[in-house]
Order: structure tokens, then C-alpha cells, then sequence
């Protein structure tokens, strides 16, 4: 595999890092249609936990099974597919090597009365090695009554990922303590979340798409008598980007619940011109029919390319 000058340049950014942990990075980065463009387009199905199976999979009930997203994070040329412990079980020896694969390591779920925001730690770094991940991928809150004590087991997993040269993602999503339900999508409090993954040394971070609200007073304050452009989703997307070091850190967006195909292609365009690295998107690929998915994919990836 040869590595894109883009992707070596990106590779730059990582300081400090092991060459395992740059290696796996650049697995990701050189995979599928994609690759060599800084681009990435990830499948990720933890939604099961989070939801339970029928309100994930019925809708498209081929997705019950977990080789059918192995198949289709492949078949469309995604860069990567990240799941829970026992998905990337069911699929870790057929499809080995066929696609990087990242564990999630920790899952909440919707029959639990806990309200202020946690998720259970339901896998090891040496479940990721043993299933031959690129990375793990883990989520916080920040802002619930939780926070700390998630930022301190991501520190620990982290850890053992970097030291076994695995590389680490994570998901923030800001919720609970000051941050009000528009707040959790507001602009001020997207960039927050990004840049507390990017203090915490994620290397690919993984945040919502930021509407053009302001949550939280003394940040307020602050975008306002700066003049901080957030009237377009595309200036929206370069802030969040600006505060993850100044774009030295791979930014991914998630496509949040199913929404209709323009809506998605906008979204992609505005993270594509406000420099993101690209889209984690689920329930939006694995609840439609093959086909559907394969092609709503294929468009993804041609906006990315800049060929649409």
C-alpha cells in the first residue's frame, strides 16, 4: 500500500504517536473508494444496544444479520465499520482483512432508568486485537453527572490502545449538567465537545452536526462580540473543525436519525467545503434496502470526490 502525499501530511499532524498507531490510522485512510483523499466514510452499527434490535433493524430486516453490514461497508467501499464486541465477533474471521474494522467499547442502553448520561464499558483492547481492529472507538458525555469518570476510562483504554498501536476514536456528545436539549446540537457546544476530544488525544473525533444555536451565556458572549460566522452549515462545520487544532485532528459528522437523501447530500456538502474529514452515517445506510444504501453511499462518496 502506497500512502497519498494528503494522508502523509495528515499522518504529520499525529506527533508523538507510535508508528502501530500511525499504521492503523493510515489503514483507514488508504481503504476503499475513497483512499488517499483525507476523506472517510464510516458504517457504524451500535445502534442495537443503544435502541434495541427492532427499532434498528426492522425496518430493513436483512440488517439483522451481522455479516450483512460487513457486506455492505465493502461492497460500497467505506473505509472502515466499527461495531460493538459481539458484531465484530460475528463477522471478524469471514471478512478478516477486508475491511478495518473498530470496536465500541462502551454502549448505553434504552431500557436503563439512568437518565444523566453513561454508557458500561462492554469490551477490552485485547478483544480489539484479538479480532484484528484498526481501533477502538469509545463514547463521553461531557456535561453529565457522568463525565468525569468517562473521561478517565477513555484515558485508560486510550492508553492501552496507543501502547499496542491501535488507533482511538471517540464519540462526544455534550448532554446533561448547563447543556439544554438544544444544546446538545448547538453551535457552541459541538465545538466544546470536538475540542475536549482532541484534548483528550482522539485521533479521529466524532461529533454531530452543529445548528447555528447558542447554548451556554459566556460562550455566547464571546462568538457574538467576535462575529464568529455560523449562518451556514458549511461555516458552522469549519469551526468545529478550527477548534479540533486548528484542523490537525481528523473530524468525522454523524448523520443522526434517517433523513431523506437531500438532506444528507447537503450535509455532506457543507462538511465537505468546511474542510470535515467526512461521515459516520448508520441508521441512514443499514435502514434501507441494499440497493438504496449502496447508492446513497456511492453519492456520499462522488460529493466527497468532488464529482457531484
Amino acid at each position: 500500500m502506497k500512502v497519498t502525499r494528503k494522508v502523509q501530511n495528515i499522518l504529520k499532524n499525529y506527533e508523538g504517536e507510535n508508528p502501530g498507531v500511525k499504521a492503523k490510522l493510515a489503514n483507514i485512510l488508504m481503504h476503499g473508494k475513497l483512499a488517499g483523499t483525507g476523506k472517510m466514510i464510516i458504517l457504524p452499527v451500535d445502534q442495537g444496544f443503544e435502541h434495541g434490535p427492532a427499532r434498528s433493524f426492522a425496518p430493513n430486516p436483512d440488517a439483522y444479520d451481522p455479516h450483512y453490514h460487513y457486506k455492505l461497508a465493502i461492497d460500497a467501499g467505506l473505509n472502515a465499520y466499527a461495531a460493538p464486541l459481539g458484531m465484530i465477533t460475528a463477522g471478524a474471521d469471514s471478512f478478516a482483512g477486508q475491511i478495518p474494522t473498530i470496536l465500541k467499547m462502551n454502549s448505553a442502553n434504552s431500557l436503563s432508568a439512568i437518565t444523566s448520561g453513561d454508557q458500561a464499558v462492554t469490551a477490552s483492547v485485547d478483544d480489539a486485537l484479538r479480532l484484528g481492529c484498526s481501533a477502538i472507538g469509545f463514547t463521553i458525555y461531557p456535561g453529565s453527572d457522568n463525565c468525569y469518570e468517562m473521561m478517565e476510562e477513555f484515558r485508560e483504554l486510550a492508553k492501552q490502545a496507543r501502547d499496542k498501536g491501535l488507533a482511538v476514536v471517540l464519540w462526544s456528545y455534550a448532554r446533561g449538567g448547563k447543556v439544554t436539549k438544544d444544546g446538545e446540537t448547538g453551535f457552541d457546544t459541538i465545538a466544546y465537545s470536538a475540542h475536549m476530544a482532541a484534548l483528550l488525544g482522539a485521533h479521529i473525533i466524532k461529533v454531530k452536526l452543529p445548528t447555528d444555536f447558542l447554548d451556554l451565556p459566556e460562550a455566547k458572549k464571546v462568538y457574538e462580540a467576535e462575529n464568529i460566522a455560523r449562518k451556514t452549515l458549511t461555516q458552522r462545520v469549519e469551526h468545529v473543525v478550527q477548534s479540533c487544532f486548528n484542523g490537525r485532528r481528523l473530524v468525522v459528522f454523524s448523520g443522526g436519525g434517517k433523513k431523506g437523501d437531500e438532506s444528507l447530500f447537503d450535509d455532506v456538502r457543507a462538511i465537505r467545503d468546511g474542510g470535515g474529514n467526512g461521515s459516520i452515517v448508520g441508521r441512514n445506510s443499514f435502514q434501507r434496502s441494499r440497493e438504496d444504501a449502496l447508492a446513497l453511499l456511492g453519492k456520499m462518496v462522488n460529493l466527497y470526490l468532488g464529482k457531484e
